[in-house]
């Protein structure tokens, strides 16, 4: 099937369109773009210069996607969004392309769930799976890994780095890295317990989800330092593949680790 283009949407002849692409009333796609199979665009939303999109994403009204970075150093260079396939954007929801400070791309995944009036900042990398839900802000270079959630109206530091199957409560500043697995929350959040609840969704092995329990008291709540923690977690449970992650992440975060909320190691989510 063709595509089906309202009469008032302005596209430049430089927008590759796939098939079955429906273009809503109003709508304003830019050159240098790639429109994929079986993608909605709804009425008045802008897709901008240098921006690609996968296959069957929607994108709502009044989106702005692929605009320039935000960034006084920007000069107008030649830089992209690249988004994967089943993306639902909604409205006024923001994404920027990459910068040539950082790599030049911004990139979201496939299958995430950006809500309304969300930001994607310039050099962010979302990977599969992400939510980021109503008003979350992502600044520059932020990194989100596979099914990690943010909350409504969550503002993420540049640099920090999010990890999978992490959840971010809403209303929360987030300064520093948070490991995978994790819930966090906070003015400044903190690490409140493992993301017990979502590993169960997510259809992890009890035996892997109580290993990063276990390992989450030893590093945080059982009155031994990081180095200490990390060393026991790892010799008694660091054959789960989880627990591997988590002690991989940490030992690797650049920013440092949000740190524990005061009674961590008391909370249990079930």
């Amino acid at each position: 099937m063709t595509a089906r283009i309202h009469s008032t949407a302005i596209i430049d002849s430089g927008c590759e369109i796939g098939k079955d692409v429906v273009i809503g009333p109003y709508t304003i796609i830019e050159g240098n773009t790639m429109l994929g199979d079986g993608t909605r665009v709804d009425a008045f939303a802008q897709i901008k210069n240098y921006t690609s999109l996968g296959r069957n994403n929607h994108i709502y009204s009044y989106a702005c996607i692929g605009e320039s970075p935000q960034d006084i150093k920007y000069k107008g260079e030649e830089t992209w969004l690249r988004i994967g396939d089943n993306n639902k954007i909604r409205e006024y929801a923001t994404l920027n392309r990459g910068t040539p400070d950082g790599k030049g791309i911004t990139i979201i995944g496939s299958n995430c769930f950006l809500m309304a009036y969300t930001h994607v900042a310039h050099d962010c990398e979302l990977a599969d799976n992400v939510i980021m839900a109503n008003g979350a802000t992502l600044a520059g270079h932020v990194k989100l890994d596979y099914r990690s959630v943010v909350g409504g109206l969550c503002a993420v530091h540049q640099y920090v780095h999010i990890g999978e199957y992490s959840f971010i409560g809403g209303k929360s500043g987030v300064a520093q890295d948070i490991p995978p697995f994790m819930l966090a929350a906070g003015e400044r959040a903190k690490l409140y317990s493992p993301n017990i609840i979502g590993m169960r969704r997510a259809g992890f092995d009890r035996k892997e989800i109580a290993a990063v329990k276990k390992a989450f008291h030893a590093i945080w709540g059982q009155g031994l330092n990081r180095e200490e923690g990390m060393k026991r977690a790892e010799q008694e449970w660091g054959s789960f593949k989880a627990v591997e992650k988590l002690l991989s992440f940490i030992k690797s975060s650049v920013r440092g680790v949000a740190a524990p909320d005061r009674s961590a190691g008391k909370n249990d989510a079930t």
